[in-house]
């Protein structure tokens, strides 16, 4: 048995080849003290493992798409990436070298590249290693494309084995902290970013076809306006004032269309000081769309037009289904009053109570009203999220939201106590929100006013006066339809996953500490996903 080998999994310790009656483990701090002893000896050969160019003159996916050419002419290709397996068969190793997602076998052969160097793929190469090797390409008797190696060069040495595909990133945590491995050994997280990605492009095309501009509007912002959200607060020494990193691009966007423009959209991150769950983290991205001459009616359109382009070009399908839910995206989408939906699920008409009689209701209902509740409209709210929300599964549009809950939108005419108001909700997720947005100058001044009164009660997340955007308003912002998207939880709902930071590539964490208290790593949240619990 002495000469029989095995192939050992493991995350902390080294996964390779070894003798039958060799130690199987070898501690972390030993795999990387033999690593940096590899790199001292190429160092000693001059062939430093980090060199400043890199002989490639094809990627993998060229190669493999001119593969049948390459061959038969028996050209001299060059390919980099980095080395995802290892296989020594005698005077034979096989290895999967692989950048971008896409994968070509190498094959080291002793007659080919001579013993001395054949010697050199045993005494330098190192899974995780990046390499460049250059040779002819081959199709092998099972049928596999192959590049036959005749001479190779390490381009950057990995000091640190990767974890084992199946049992080094178990740990959901450990696999967001280090999300560049969770990337690179695990293929269905690649496939939810690949999703994300699809949604970005579609609905940047989607807007360019329809004559929308795309701009950029500040992050930093003196005031922290655009929606009701708790702000990031930092302070400019430049100027020794204090700013806020920005919760929406609404009001800057609005400028706009009081200086000439007809139709802008920006694709950007919202940054909201607030709880973190499986559907909020404190940074995101948002889409915001503007345009003039329309109101939320025809909005509806556009947004079933747009979110329709998107299930095409991602899922392919009239159906999906999410969290074990069917969900059918056939248009065109049911519109329903807010109102109504209070009555249908909590037998509550919103018209019918005050502020304290509302709020003494939702405690009847087990509705948890919290101190920092100040306003009829967000006891409504509270009632509708737990009674509303999660009975709405197929693409819908609740129209008609309380004006109160939306100080930037303009009232029903026939009905102000409503706004002219949707939300696309689908599988009981919040998805978009949009609404004819308030021209009105003297109304807007009005709207500010109510929420500074609800600031001085408390509440932290009421608008503040924004008295240059009431001024911007009172040069004419034409009559607009506005619309904000959560990328995020599109993703997230379209890919599968979840929880938001799935669909993030850097969520934020918690931070960890080490017996010491010291911080180390990145920072994380400590949640779990509802599969994780």
């Amino acid at each position: 048995m002495t000469g029989t080998r095995k192939r050992v999994p493991v995350f902390l310790y080294e996964a390779r080849e070894v003798p039958y009656n060799t130690p199987v483990f070898m501690a972390l701090d030993d795999i990387i003290k033999g690593r940096l002893a590899k790199r001292a000896h190429l160092a000693t050969r001059d062939e430093y493992p980090y060199p400043l160019h890199t002989k490639r003159t094809h990627s993998i996916t060229e190669a493999l798409g001119a593969f049948d050419a390459l061959a038969k002419g028996e050209e001299e290709v060059s390919l980099a990436g980095r080395l995802m397996a290892l296989r020594e068969h005698g005077a034979l190793t096989f290895a999967t070298l692989s950048s971008a997602g896409v994968s070509i076998q190498l094959a080291f052969k002793e007659d080919s590249l001579g013993a001395e160097a054949y010697k050199r793929v045993a005494e330098t190469l190192d899974l995780g290693d990046f390499v460049s090797a250059t040779g002819i390409l081959f199709t092998t008797n099972r049928g596999e494309r192959t590049l036959e190696v005749r001479s190779f060069n390490i381009i950057s040495k990995a000091l640190r084995p990767l974890p084992e595909k199946w049992h080094g990133l178990k740990d959901v945590d450990e696999r967001y902290r280090r999300r560049y491995l969770d990337l690179l050994m695990n293929e269905e997280v690649r496939r939810i970013f690949e999703t994300r990605e699809t949604i970005m492009r579609t609905v940047r095309e989607f807007l360019l076809e329809k004559d929308f501009r795309e701009v950029e509007t500040p992050m930093l912002q003196a005031i922290a306006g655009g929606t009701a959200a708790k702000p990031f607060k930092t302070h400019l020494n430049a100027f020794d004032m204090d700013m806020y990193l920005r919760i929406a691009p609404e009001l800057y966007l609005k400028r706009l269309l009081v200086g000439g423009y007809d139709k802008v959209f920006e694709l950007g991150r919202n940054f909201r000081n607030e709880g973190v769950d499986f559907s909020h983290n404190p940074e995101f991205t948002m889409l915001e769309f503007y345009q003039a001459y329309s109101d939320y009616k025809e909005g509806m359109k556009l947004t079933e037009e747009m979110v329709s382009r998107i299930i095409e070009k991602t899922i392919g399908e009239t159906t999906h289904t999410f969290e074990d839910v069917e969900v059918d995206f056939t248009a065109p989408w049911e519109r329903i009053e807010f109102n109504e939906l209070l009555q249908k699920f909590a037998q509550v008409n919103y018209e019918d109570y005050t502020f304290e009689g509302l709020r003494d209701r939702a405690i009847e209902l087990e509705v948890k009203i919290g101190k920092d509740v100040y306003s009829k409209a967000q006891v409504a709210d509270a009632i509708y999220k737990k009674y509303c929300l999660p009975k709405i599964v197929n693409p819908t549009f609740v129209i008609h939201h309380p004006s109160e809950m939306l100080p930037l939108a303009k009232q029903l005419p026939d009905r102000p106590q409503y706004a002219g108001s949707f939300q696309l909700i689908i599988a009981g997720w919040e998805l978009v929100k949009a609404y004819s947005e308030l021209n009105d100058p003297v109304l807007q001044r009005e709207a500010f006013k109510a929420q500074e009164e609800l600031r001085k009660k408390g509440d932290p997340e009421a608008h503040t006066m924004d008295e240059d955007f009431v001024e911007a308003l009172e040069y004419g912002m034409p009559p607009a339809f506005g619309l904000g998207m959560g990328i995020d939880r599109i993703a997230t709902f379209l890919s599968g996953a979840h929880a938001l930071r799935e669909v993030i590539l850097f969520p934020t964490m918690r931070p960890v500490r080490n017996d010491e208290g010291a911080q180390s790593g990145p920072i994380s949240n400590g949640m779990k996903p509802k599969d994780s619990d």
